[in-house]
């Protein structure tokens, strides 16, 4: 037993090892810019395309770049050679006027602005919790959202392990010290919060990728998302403490209790089309979270993709998984 620890040690650190010496690094350069606001841009992948614009919301503690990661694995570069006009709302990192933020701030506030700035209505697709902020987005302003996709976006945060996400909002009054000091849940709180999720998954991707030749594309891929998942934003405290102890807490989305200038969020409020794309091996939202939200909507399309929560956007099945339906859905709108 203790050999076989010590050889899986050797292979952890060779997979770190390897990790930080490999030469990729990102080189897609961004599309045009066509509204910014604060540390926030709204990016156009295909300007002058033809059809209704589909705008893609990211959440609010990951990099846009996920679903722009490198060629060949680039929801977005994808969709716009297909045709469609994609737009990215990149976040960007909090400033002083972002740190203020709630929830409200965010959706009712630059999200409501960068749809104002688009000249006609908007296909919203929402990814992970940018899902939420996309749907409560839509609610308010159908005027402006001829329809919905919300992609490995979660609801009911008690459907599967309520003692999991009971723990996380526990932990809230243990950050409040850094929350008050520095105006954010930062970085390293985040990425702690998300390894206690598969704490063993950490060490077997490492020794998995110290048995990958550097040179292969499967190495590539392996660095754009690792660099990805370690280039974290911090989040807002007013988004931090709603999300933990509301959402995680209390389970406001899926109880009718969660409000946004004040309106509950309800999914059966929702009249346009929808499409659900629900991860069948997604350890961040579990399916039945994601389920949950295609139950309220109104005849939504709904997706069962082959993958987990980053593999449907960025993997090496992402086309397969998610891609493809996605673009057939939009393309029947």
């Amino acid at each position: 037993m203790i050999r076989r620890l010590l050889r899986a040690d050797r292979a952890l650190l060779a997979g770190i090892a390897a990790y930080r010496r490999h030469p990729y690094m990102r080189t897609l350069a961004d599309p045009p810019v066509i509204w910014a606001e604060g540390g926030s841009r709204l990016l156009d992948y295909a300007s002058g395309a033809p059809g209704t614009p589909v705008l893609f919301v990211p959440s609010l503690i990951n990099r846009a770049e996920v679903l722009d990661l490198m060629p060949g694995r680039s929801l977005l570069r994808h969709l716009a050679a297909q045709g469609q006009r994609p737009l990215l709302l990149d976040w960007g990192w909090p400033g002083e006027v972002e740190r203020g933020f709630n929830l409200t701030d965010y959706i009712a506030g630059r999200l409501e602005r960068a749809l104002a700035a688009l000249p006609g209505k908007v296909v919203l697709a929402g990814y992970c919790m940018g899902g939420l902020l996309a749907l409560a987005a839509a609610q308010r302003r159908p005027d402006r959202v001829a329809a919905l996709a919300l992609l490995a976006t979660p609801w009911d945060f008690h459907a599967e392990d309520a003692d999991r996400a009971r723990t996380a909002a526990a932990l809230l009054p243990g950050l409040e010290p850094v929350l008050a000091a520095t105006g954010t849940l930062p970085v390293d709180a985040i990425q702690t919060l998300f390894a206690g999720i598969d704490p063993f998954g950490i060490p077997q991707k490492f020794r998995a990728f110290a048995r990958l030749d550097p040179a292969s594309e499967r190495a590539a891929q392996f660095v754009a998302l690792e660099d990805w998942l370690n280039d974290g934003v911090p989040l807002a405290a007013p988004v931090a403490r709603e999300a933990l102890g509301g959402w995680y807490g209390a389970n406001a989305p899926a109880r009718g209790a969660w409000r946004v200038a004040g309106a509950a969020v309800d999914p059966a409020a929702l009249a346009m089309p929808s499409f659900i794309a629900m991860p069948a091996r997604d350890r961040i939202v579990p399916p039945a979270s994601a389920r949950a939200l295609a139950e309220r909507l109104r005849a939504p399309t709904l997706h069962v993709a082959a993958a987990g929560h980053i593999g449907m956007a960025a993997g090496s099945r992402a086309e397969a998984a998610l891609w493809r339906p996605l673009l057939t859905w939009l393309r029947r709108l």
